[in-house]
């Protein structure tokens, strides 16, 4: 995978979970299992499965939700613009970029969406201030823990298989904070540091651990825990449902294995997946096989169509899966056939509850006196989608824990439980 430029923190792979839990995986997930014998589901928890896909580098909205009905944007990108023949979805405004073709039944089919025009309060066009913003999710304040971390922490759980950072060994900042969770690269892979034939360290840990005090006894049994139902999951083994064909790439493992977590009976209720490579100065090219883009988002509608398609559309209503990135990139191409760090962005909402099939949000135009500082402006903030999604799906009355001065917009993108 390419390297994002200046955030080679995003793409490093180290596992965290307090100071007992860090270093001690090296990955994990679920697959179908008797639920009793470790983590059963808390039956208090009714909401969805929220399923965060960070796009990291600055993913461009306008060359995956494409504004095709603004002449201005034709006029900036002479070599990269998608031209109107190209375009899927059916829209008389906005059409979806080709290489998104496998997504498209679930288009058509109302389990996708998109929101354009959204972004954070104020640019920033910095890879790692901007990430740290939109994860923190509370300018103006003090606040320094992830909100999902938040929303984790409003419903008490002390279970970290509750929410999982798949495909990574290093969670995203997004889940900074008390509430428990796991960094874990894959299911297959989850071993305890160490651990070999004749050296049984997580058994040894446990004995050591089962007269400790009581917060050390609690964050070992967790950890335990966590070994012993991966290590179940393991041996069962995963076969996707409904021909689902995950695409072999890490993106497409990470989805694997959060299906495998959803259709575990775990009580998963959050999961963050990355996807890098989005940071696309030069050479970005034509909607055509073969090019940067196109492939790049190629492969991002294979793994998810893949995900949904696995899940069914029984597993797929208890799931809402949004895709966030740091900022957009510039209305006008470069004079390297790229784009630089922008603004303005798109959003993807995929989910059985999902009012697919139309791009929701207030177009600000791309007019030159439309722009902001040459950017596509936000007319949504990406929190206050986040958030209506959280009330209407997750069960989260309590925004301002979450999201501190946010008002949950009114889109309707979701239909309420």
């Amino acid at each position: 995978m390419t390297e994002l430029c200046g955030c080679a923190d995003n793409q490093r792979t180290l596992l965290k979970r307090r100071s007992v839990l860090a270093g001690a995986l090296a990955g994990l997930a679920g697959a179908t299992l008797d639920t009793s014998l470790a983590f059963a589901a808390d039956p208090a928890y009714a909401g969805d499965v929220l399923v965060l896909l960070s796009l990291r580098g600055g993913f461009d909205g306008l060359s995956a939700v494409v504004p095709a009905g603004d002449a201005a944007y034709y006029a900036a990108r002479p070599s990269i613009a998608v031209p109107k023949t190209q375009l899927i979805g059916g829209g008389s405004f906005f059409g979806l970029h080709p290489a998104l073709s496998p997504l498209l039944p679930y288009w058509t089919g109302g389990q996708l969406a998109a929101i354009q025009a959204v972004g954070q309060p104020a640019p920033n066009r910095s890879h790692f201030s901007a990430m740290e913003d939109l994860e923190r999710a509370a300018p103006g304040t003090s606040i320094r823990t992830g909100w999902l971390n938040r929303m984790l922490g409003l419903t008490g759980s002390t279970d970290p298989m509750r929410a999982v950072a798949m495909g990574t060994a290093m969670p995203a900042r997004v889940l900074a904070g008390p509430a428990p969770y796991l960094g874990i690269t894959s299911i297959d892979k989850t071993v305890l540091t160490g651990e070999q034939a004749g050296r049984p360290i997580a058994a040894t840990m446990a004995k050591i651990y089962e007269s400790a005090p009581a917060a050390l006894r609690q964050t070992a049994g967790q950890l335990n825990g966590a070994l012993q139902k991966t290590a179940q999951m393991r041996a069962a083994g995963y076969q996707p449902a409904n021909g689902a064909v995950y695409p072999g790439t890490d993106l497409g493992a990470a989805l694997r294995d959060v299906a495998r977590l959803i259709k575990s009976g775990t009580g998963l209720m959050s999961a963050t997946v990355d996807s890098g490579d989005w940071d696309m100065h030069e050479n970005l090219g034509p909607a055509v096989a073969g090019r940067r883009m196109f492939d790049q988002l190629k492969a991002l509608a294979s793994a998810l169509a893949a995900f949904a398609a696995d899940l069914g559309p029984d597993g797929l209503r208890r799931v809402t899966l949004i895709t966030i990135s740091e900022f957009g990139r510039r209305v006008t191409q470069n004079g390297s056939g790229g784009l630089d760090h922008g603004y303005g962005n798109a959003m993807f909402v995929l989910g059985g509850a999902v009012k697919g099939g139309k791009v929701y949000g207030r177009w600000p135009g791309l007019a030159t006196a439309q722009l902001r500082d040459g950017d596509l402006a936000v007319t949504t903030d990406y929190r206050a989608v986040i958030g209506e999604i959280l009330r209407a799906r997750c069960g989260v009355g309590d925004l301002a824990g979450v999201f501190p001065g946010v008002t949950a917009s009114s889109l309707g993108i979701v239909t309420a439980r």
